[in-house]
């Protein structure tokens, strides 16, 4: 029965939210439903352009994009919930060893096995239990991303959030994002200065693979 409850519990959207109802204003350039991505096509499981987060994230994120609006800027997100049908896409895509049309601009320095292997790609990825997310600061007065000295998934040492291969604005910028996150209850990633997972995340053991759709929430 343990079994038959999780295999129903990781289609089960009804813990989750369209961010976009939490956080009004927020931007979406969710990246794995484009072709513009480490793998170069759109990745399994991304039916819409979406941002899906449990509730209790997008509580979270609410709190930072007030906090982060009264500074002038906005939030733009690159990628939230993430389906275990993408992440399996990912690994596929890992064992093709032919497949490198996007290296120049995702991994320039590394061999596309040692993006497994140095954990910026993971077989099991935190994005499926529904709290976390990939995102950015806009400056509403210029209507531009912060500066933050690599783009969202260049996999290399210089995306590191204490990376000092980097400006002092640039590593500012960093910090702005990570202290804000983390006043809210978000936790940064080690290798990814965009990547930020809610602390007390209301399904540390549970991997979601329903689709990314608004309609598949309204069911």
């Amino acid at each position: 029965m343990a079994v038959d409850f999780e295999k129903r519990a990781a289609m089960d959207p009804s813990a989750f939210a369209v961010l976009a109802d939490w956080v009004p204003g927020v931007i979406q350039e969710i990246r794995y439903h484009s072709t513009y991505n480490f793998i170069g096509e759109r990745i399994d499981g991304y039916e819409e352009p979406v941002a899906l987060l449990t509730k209790e994230a997008a509580r979270a994120l609410k709190s930072v994009s007030n906090e982060i609006n009264l500074h002038g800027y906005r939030l733009k997100i690159y990628d939230a919930y993430r389906p275990a049908t993408a992440v399996k896409h990912f690994v596929l895509w890992g064992l093709e060893d032919t497949d490198i049309r996007m290296k120049p601009y995702f991994y320039p320095e590394l061999e596309k096995q040692e993006l497994f292997n140095l954990g910026y790609i993971a077989s099991r990825s935190g994005h499926s239990r529904g709290s976390t997310v990939d995102l950015t600061l806009l400056d509403m007065s210029t209507g531009k991303e912060l500066d933050m000295g690599s783009p969202f998934d260049l996999f290399s040492e210089v995306s590191h959030p204490d990376s000092r291969n980097v400006t002092d604005e640039q590593h500012t910028n960093r910090m702005l994002l990570q202290s804000v996150m983390m006043r809210n209850g978000f936790l940064p990633l080690d290798c990814e200065w965009w990547h930020f997972t809610l602390a007390d995340e209301p399904f540390p053991d549970t991997y979601f693979d329903f689709p990314v759709s608004m309609e598949y929430l309204k069911r």
